[in-house]
């Protein structure tokens, strides 16, 4: 199938992506626009996962203020170099993913930092909703708790959520994203939500 100029115009306004990365993944799908989105997805995660081992030591601390002025945010993301925390692409992701915290409300940047006390008191809750259910084997018991805790981390986790202004993709799929398109290792470090009389 021939990829024309107006198939290639249409997958960039929707990736952001280059034109050569944008005609390679029509090319792998056969001009279908949507496999060609999937594609360049998927391989974002394999190129942002090879640059995972980088040191990030630039970045930006941005904010975000809700029209109400009773809800804020802060939130520091880190990349490589100056030069990329200075592009107009890392600061939209940087504002995106402040505006996201202000609305999912997550408590935490990703599983690791939830301490070892909450996910055994959330396993034991989860193991009593399955007992509950009845005499099931140990196998499917496992399971439905695993999923359930999956779950339990896409309410708690940034990196889990689904991203509020694309929730066909997690918060860690769209920041795999710009790390593809940028081309450097990002980390979000840490954050801070404010609702004012929130203890």
């Amino acid at each position: 199938m021939e990829i024309t100029a107006a198939m290639i115009r249409e997958l960039r306004s929707k990736t952001g992506l280059g034109i050569m990365k944008c005609k390679g993944a029509l090319k792998e799908s056969n001009g279908d626009l949507e496999e060609a989105i999937d594609y360049l997805r998927k391989k974002g995660m394999a190129d942002a996962s090879k640059k995972s081992h980088r040191t990030t030591s630039e970045g930006r601390v941005a904010y975000y203020i809700h029209h109400s002025g009773k809800l804020g945010v802060l939130v520091e993301i880190q990349c490589e170099t100056d030069f990329v925390a200075k592009t107009d692409d890392f600061d939209e992701m940087v504002r995106g993913i402040a505006m996201h915290i202000a609305s999912a409300d997550p408590s935490y940047v990703g599983k690791e930092e939830i301490p070892e006390a909450i996910l055994n008191r959330e396993r034991d809750v989860f193991r009593g909703q399955v007992d509950e259910m009845g005499n099931k084997p140990a196998n499917i018991i496992e399971k439905i708790i695993e999923g359930k805790l999956n779950k339990f981390y896409s309410q708690v986790c940034l990196l889990e959520q689904p991203y509020v202004k694309d929730d066909s993709m997690t918060v860690n799929e769209y920041l795999k994203s710009v790390i593809a398109k940028l081309g450097e290792n990002m980390v979000i470090k840490r954050f801070a939500r404010i609702a004012l009389g929130e203890e």
